[in-house]
Formats: structure tokens, C-alpha cells, sequence
């Protein structure tokens, strides 16, 4: 799908761009690493842990690199890209080591390079590898992603799509105000600024309603509506979906007409530069989702995942190359999709959550067509803010997991303030992930098999010497071994 949406402009200039890093990367390798999801997924928390315990020589011991004893330093440098923002790594540890709170969410591109220093496991790699690779790692919105699809849609397509979307059961009463909005409105009547600002506003809102925790559903494009940024206010972001748009072209100078215009000119100049400087650079890539709060606001935010990882894996442009195509063209041979805040259950059920989004990425995969790249699943939790423990109630021993809720986290009517550690048990996940997908009825009637709450990250531990240990993980050496293991091979 990804080939579809760029023109042969398009792609003579990603072909240059291609060009021009493979022969800087010629005597210093790099990989650049993408890193994306949708909103609280825990994108910025993810990448912090990460350069955090290869910084630190973190307990990763299923990363064989790390576990063999052959890195000799990890460090971060200047990144490439002087036009792309900064990763402000050091604030993000900031707060999260010193105040333990969660850093601020993805609002924006970013970048970090990380470069490690490392021995090859084989004699004959160490005769031809410098022993160092950069790690470009760039941080952006999975809301973003999700207005690739746009650039194969016209205006009325798209218009179609989001009427059919927003009538769903759903989203049916989050959108009664703009839909009813927008039946009062003649798409063939003269273009009018403060109507076509009142419509997308009401659309924005809508939006931006279906996003809550209650709902927590992710195929909201586009995503600027969501994160505008400086385009706030400006004309690419005042259009909305028109409902009953005709077989025929817009009469000039009609709503209709300017809605289109603009709808255009969001995709020419904020999803097309999108797509061709950042996400067709990228060599591997890892999407992370919070499968967690899909689960528990019910099969309807469920569904909507799947639609939006089919979307998210259509637009990437999967394979593996070979030396000449290599040149001119980027590919992403490796996609891990992680399900984040394994933290949230008792380590009984990850397997269990880790084997309801397999099935959810398998059937996600199937309808994007992804062939040629390697995907896997995990369960993670990147920077882990509980540990186990059990307590009895009555005859039975139930297992708990212990932390601290955030202030004003709610669970069976106690409110918590923030800064008293408590056991919870956060129910189970079915043994069948088939069931999630079956048994959708009764879900609705008797709610998620799980409840959780968020907490604050953990206060490290400091060995007798009194340095402060490395953020502690669920799996960030798995994901690690599967997104850059093979290069330090």
C-alpha cells in the first residue's frame, strides 16, 4: 500500500535522500530505528528506558550483545537530522528518577542517536566491522501514521469513510453534534470561513471525545486534529468531512470546493513530507500499543485497535533488499509490535495478553498485506512500576501486584493520593484470547475481565555503594534482542 501513496517525485527524492545516508553510513554504520504508537502507549518512556540500560549497563540478559559481555560502551552523540528536534533524553530521566512521574507524551517528531561500541561474536565480522553502530531513533505520534492512508483517498472518500466510521454504535453519540451540524450545511452553497471553522471544531471535538479513556479507540484520523501543533488555527486544519457529496466535481467557490482544497493541501504539505522524511527512512521498527486500556473499555475500542494496526502496517513499507536497491531505497525488515504495561498483571497472565495481541496483529497482518518483513509480538513493560506478591483472602491465596496509584487513581470506590504503595489484584485475562473476539456480548453486559489503575514509575534501588541501578523492565531485552541484536552479531 506504502508504493501507493507517493508519486514518482516523491519517490526520486526519497531515493536521493537514501543515496545521500547510505554514503555517510559507508564508514560509520547506523540504523535508524522508528519508534511509534498510539496515545499513553508509552512511547517516550519506552525510548528512555532503553538508552537508560545500555547507558548503564542494565540487567538485559536475554539481549546477547549485553549478556556476553561484548559492548564496551554505549553513549549518545549529535544526531544526524539538525532540522528534526532533539530527544530531550536527560529530562525525561530527570523526572522520572527524581520526581517519579511519567514525562510528558509524544506531541512531535523527535530524535536521539545512540551509539554503541561492541565486539562481534564472530572472528570473521570483527576482520570487516568497525565494531560500532549508531542507532537513530525517531520518536513520533502513531496519530500521524494513521493519516497516511489519506494520501490514496480523495476528498469525498475520505468524507464517506468518516461518516461510516462515526455512526457506529460507538461513536454514535460522541458524534451526534457534528454529524447534525453537518446535515444542516449545502455543500454547493457559497464557501463561508466561520462555517467551515464551526464544522471543524465540532469534528475536532468529536475526535478528540473518542480518544478519552472511556472509549479508547485509535482510528481517529487525521491526526492533526489531534495534535496540531503550530498548524492550530491555520487553513490546512479548518475542513471537515461533507456528508451526501455527489458523483460530481465541486462547483468553484463553494464549501464543498474549499473543503477539498484544504483537504488537499493537509495531505501535499503535512502527511506527504511526513511519509518521505521520516517513516521511508526507517530500517526497523517497533509500534506499541495499550492493549490494556482497549481491553478495558470494552470489544468496540478492541475492534478499533485491529482496524487502526491493519492501517498502521499498511503504510510501512516492508522487505528486504539487496545491495543495489539498498542504494536508493529504505526497507523495514523487522516490526515488533509490543503490548505495553505488562506491568499492570500479575506476570500469570503477560502470556496471555502477549497471546491476544498475536492474534490481534495476525489478523492485522493478513488485511495489510505485510510480506517480507519479519513481525513479532511481545508483552513489555519498558520501565516496570510494580512487583509481585500474593495475599489471602479467606481460603484463597490471590495473587497481587504492589505499587504506588497515581493521585486521584480510583479502584472498587478508594481514591489514592498518590504516595501510599498498595497491593491490587487486576483480575485475569481469559486463557482463550480467542474468547475477546467471541464473546463480545457478554463483555458488554458484565465488563473487562480487568481493571487497573496507573501508577508512579518505582523508586530505583542503590547498591551499597550507593549507586543508583538501572531502570528495572518486563521484556525491554527481548525487544531489544529482536530490534538490533542481529547488528551487533
Amino acid at each position: 500500500m506504502a508504493t501507493s501513496l507517493t508519486t514518482f517525485t516523491d519517490e526520486a527524492r526519497i531515493a536521493f535522500d537514501t543515496l545521500s545516508g547510505r554514503a555517510a553510513g559507508l564508514f560509520s554504520p547506523s540504523l535508524r530505528l522508528g519508534v511509534t504508537g498510539l496515545s499513553r502507549a508509552g512511547k517516550t518512556v519506552f525510548i528512555s528506558a532503553l538508552v537508560h540500560n545500555l547507558i548503564h549497563g542494565g540487567r538485559l540478559p536475554l539481549f546477547n550483545a549485553q549478556k556476553s559481555g561484548r559492548i564496551a560502551r554505549a553513549f549518545l552523540e549529535h544526531q544526524p537530522d539538525d532540522a528534526v528536534p532533539r530527544f530531550q533524553y536527560e529530562d525525561h530521566v530527570e523526572a522520572l528518577v527524581a520526581s517519579r512521574i511519567w514525562p510528558d507524551s509524544t506531541r512531535a517528531i523527535s530524535e536521539l542517536r545512540l551509539t554503541i561500541e561492541y565486539e562481534s561474536a564472530s572472528g570473521w565480522n570483527r576482520m570487516f566491522s568497525s565494531g560500532k553502530l549508531s542507532v537513530d531513533i525517531v520518536d513520533y505520534p502513531g496519530e500521524w501514521l494513521l493519516d497516511l492512508p489519506l494520501l490514496g483517498k480523495d476528498y469525498a472518500e475520505f468524507s464517506a469513510d468518516a461518516f461510516q466510521l462515526a455512526a457506529l454504535p460507538v461513536r454514535d453519540d460522541l458524534s451526534a453534534d457534528w454529524r447534525a451540524a453537518a446535515s444542516t450545511v449545502d455543500p454547493l452553497a457559497d464557501a463561508d470561513e466561520m462555517t467551515a471553522r464551526r464544522l471543524a471544531e465540532s469534528f475536532a471535538w468529536y475526535l478528540k471525545a473518542c480518544k478519552a479513556d472511556s472509549r479508547a479507540l485509535s482510528t481517529l484520523p487525521p491526526g492533526r486534529f489531534l495534535m496540531p501543533g503550530d498548524l492550530e488555527g491555520s487553513p490546512a486544519l479548518t475542513f471537515a468531512p461533507l456528508p451526501d457529496l455527489g458523483q460530481g466535481g465541486a462547483r468553484p467557490g463553494s464549501l464543498q470546493a474549499m473543503m477539498e482544497r484544504r483537504y488537499e493541501a493537509y495531505k501535499t504539505h503535512v502527511v506527504k513530507p511526513f511519509f518521505r522524511e521520516h517513516v521511508a527512512r526507517l530500517d526497523r521498527q517497533i509500534v506499541l500499543i495499550d492493549a490494556m486500556q482497549a481491553l478495558n473499555a470494552g470489544p468496540a475500542a478492541v475492534a478499533d485497535l485491529e482496524r487502526a494496526l491493519t492501517e498502521i502496517l499498511a503504510c510501512f513499507r516492508p522487505g528486504r533488499g539487496n545491495l543495489l536497491t539498498d542504494l536508493f531505497s529504505r526497507r523495514i525488515d523487522r516490526i515488533l509490535i509490543a503490548a505495553t504495561k505488562a506491568d499492570h498483571l500479575h506476570h500469570e497472565s503477560h502470556d496471555r495478553l502477549q497471546a491476544i495481541v498475536r492474534r490481534l496483529v495476525d489478523r492485522a497482518v493478513k488485511r495489510a498485506d505485510v510480506s517480507g518483513a519479519e513481525v513479532d509480538v511481545l508483552a513489555m513493560a519498558a520501565i516496570r512500576a510494580t512487583r509481585e506478591g500474593t495475599v489471602k483472602q479467606g481460603r484463597e491465596t490471590l495473587p497481587v501486584i504492589i505499587g504506588t496509584p497515581l493521585a486521584d487513581e480510583t479502584i472498587n470506590g478508594e481514591t489514592f493520593d498518590g504516595e501510599t504503595e498498595t497491593a491490587i489484584f487486576p483480575g485475569d485475562l481469559p486463557e482463550r484470547p480467542e474468547s475477546v473476539f467471541e464473546i463480545a456480548e457478554e463483555m458488554e453486559r458484565q465488563g473487562s475481565p480487568v481493571r487497573f489503575v496507573r501508577f508512579r514509575p518505582p523508586k530505583l534501588e542503590r547498591t551499597a555503594e550507593g549507586v543508583t541501578l538501572s531502570l528495572p523492565h518486563i521484556r525491554l531485552d527481548r525487544a531489544l534482542q529482536f530490534l538490533i541484536g542481529d547488528r551487533l552479531a
